[in-house]
């Protein structure tokens, strides 16, 4: 029985989602559209500002889809309403973010060469460096599983380390420290 499944989404004012014949799934709103083809076995109505999700059969296969296309549809929802944000602290000396024209970020994380990644056009990143701070990269779409990728991409870069914390970490995110080597006495 998935409980995830179950839930129904509520449809917030300002978002519609159309459901076509052919079980595809289109969620319009201020901040844009997205859309998601969902398994036959799975069957999406809308009734009262509210989507509900409606398996055929008790399949393994179809319990696992039923959790996972109403998640998909509800983090759709949630994007073209409000939409999705990662900020992430590049900590270390000299390390330096900026954004190039045509969406290409500039990273220097200590490495002989900078580091150059193009942005998908969906997200619309910042880069700043406040006075006596860490440089922090601001990625905003809404796509949360495209803006989630692209997160861990820039933190694959230059992963935090444990001893003095230097890399690309999201920002609030709680490292585990290991004490360094003390002296023999």
């Amino acid at each position: 029985m998935s409980r995830i499944g179950n839930l129904p989404i509520g449809i917030p004012e300002g978002v519609t989602v159309e459901v076509s014949t052919d079980n595809l799934v289109k969620v319009k709103g201020k901040l844009g559209e997205l859309e998601q083809q969902v398994a036959p076995v799975i069957k999406v109505e809308i009734k009262d500002n509210q989507a509900i999700f409606i398996r055929e059969n008790e399949d393994k296969q179809t319990r696992a889809y039923h959790g996972l296309y109403r998640s998909l549809i509800n983090n759709m929802v949630i994007g073209v309403s409000t939409g999705y944000e990662i900020k992430q602290e590049l900590v270390g000396v000299g390390y330096k973010a900026e954004i190039k024209t045509n969406n290409v970020l500039q990273l220097g994380l200590g490495y002989t060469h900078p580091i150059y990644l193009q942005l998908p056009s969906e997200i619309d990143a910042t880069a700043e460096t406040p006075k006596r701070g860490n440089p922090i990269i601001t990625l905003k779409s809404i796509d949360k599983q495209l803006v989630g990728q692209v997160a861990a991409k820039i933190r694959s870069f230059r992963p935090p380390e444990p001893y003095k914390g230097k890399g690309v970490k999201y920002v609030g995110e709680e490292l585990r420290r290991k004490a360094g080597k003390t002296a023999a006495s």
